[in-house]
């Protein structure tokens, strides 16, 4: 199965929640690979990639741990550029 790449955007009371780091432990507990990062306009941007069930399943547990902070989620898709190494916060 070929890798994908999922761009996120989280939007609502996204910032000051503690996202960003529940990104980082939904992550460790699947095969993906990526970021998590605050935007200047409130949201949280989350680019992951991995073979398609690994992002679903990963995404499913970030929504259920973290969704009542979420109000929209916008999402993009792409290939897998395979550029990360692991899962991180940006800044």
């Amino acid at each position: 199965m070929a890798a994908e790449q999922r761009i996120f955007r989280f939007s609502g009371h996204v910032q000051g929640v503690g996202f960003r780091y529940t990104a980082c432990r939904a992550a460790a507990g699947h095969e993906v690979t990526g970021y998590v990062r605050n935007c200047p306009d409130g949201s949280v941007e989350c680019v992951v990639e991995g073979e398609t069930p690994e992002v679903e399943a990963f995404v499913a547990e970030l929504t259920r741990r973290m969704g009542q902070y979420i109000h929209k989620t916008a999402c993009q898709k792409a290939p897998a550029c395979g550029h990360f190494d692991g899962f991180d916060v940006r800044f």
